[in-house]
């Protein structure tokens, strides 16, 4: 049987927003679910769903403190490390690295969510656009910063949009290598890929698949509330429970992260010229199967 080459970790990655070291002094069990993606490629929606088919369909369950973000620079690791810890349900976490910053661990399931850079752009703005001061204080005035400041967002979305195509996720992070990592370790046999567009055309059929990849008996008498609980409305109802701080760092709370959920707002306001831009670098960056998978989600 040919032996299976596990990723290593190469480098270390540090931001406004990073800090990758974390993963060094991870002590992983050997059930823990790590929850990898681009940031606002529905990384709250597969929080969602996972502690939904954890918890068999329980309501009123604070995801955001259940699922930290391991290496965003705040809260630091003697804040995150215990709490995990003392964790004894299955462990969800989540990381916007690619993979060769993090520590890779073979007993470890990973599941990572792709979604159309221009549908990640418009959500990221919005993101962006509505953080409040304690967003930048947090990421700027607090301990242990590397590189620039992340500052105030251009007032025209489609100047963001060239920014963060040309500059590669400026002001956050790179988009085509966090993509592509991930994608070329697809074959691995605790990784699995999904994409935005597919659970907002087939949720069922996608959470049964997640379900069944992290060995999970979805029980009957549970489906409707699972279903449920993973539904943009009643996230959206109930938004304070799965946002980071309840929502703390944006104008207009948890309501201001969980905004849309739709995909193609773009459509309306870029030329074709500025959609054939973010098609060309996707080609160029991904190759056709790649780019092609996160444009509809079929491999």
């Amino acid at each position: 049987m040919q032996q299976i080459a596990w990723p290593q970790k190469k480098r270390e990655m540090f931001s406004h927003h990073f800090d990758s070291t974390i993963w060094n002094n991870f002590t992983f069990r050997n059930d823990d679910i790590i929850i990898a993606t681009y940031a606002k490629s529905g990384t709250t929606w597969l929080q969602q769903i996972i502690s939904q088919l954890i918890f068999n369909g329980q309501a009123g369950l604070d995801v955001s403190d259940m699922s930290p973000w391991l290496d965003l620079r705040v809260p630091p690791p003697e804040v995150k490390m215990p709490a995990l810890e003392t964790q004894q349900h299955r462990r969800f976490i989540k990381t916007h690295l690619p993979v060769d910053a993090l520590v890779f661990s073979p007993q470890a399931k990973y599941i990572y969510i792709g979604r159309d850079g221009r549908d990640v752009l418009w959500s990221l703005y919005n993101h962006h656009a509505t953080a409040n001061e304690l967003f930048y204080q947090a990421l700027n005035d607090t301990p242990g910063l590397v590189g620039p400041r992340i500052e105030k967002p251009v007032e025209s979305i489609v100047q963001y949009y060239h920014d963060w195509l040309d500059k590669d996720g400026y002001p956050f992070w790179a988009f085509w290598e966090n993509i592509l990592s991930w994608w070329q370790i697809r074959h691995l046999p605790n990784v699995h890929l999904l994409h935005f567009e597919k659970l907002k055309t087939d949720m069922p059929g996608e959470i049964k698949k997640i379900a069944n990849f992290l060995h999970i008996d979805i029980h009957p008498e549970n489906w409707n509330d699972i279903l449920e609980h993973c539904s943009f409305d009643y996230m959206k109802k109930h938004s304070a429970k799965s946002v980071p701080l309840g929502g703390a760092f944006w104008e207009g709370g948890s309501d201001s992260f969980i905004n849309k959920g739709t995909n193609g707002r773009w459509k309306e306001v870029l030329t074709k010229q500025h959609s054939e831009k973010y098609e060309q670098l996707a080609l160029q960056n991904l190759g056709a199967d790649c780019a092609n998978w996160l444009a509809t989600g079929e491999q």
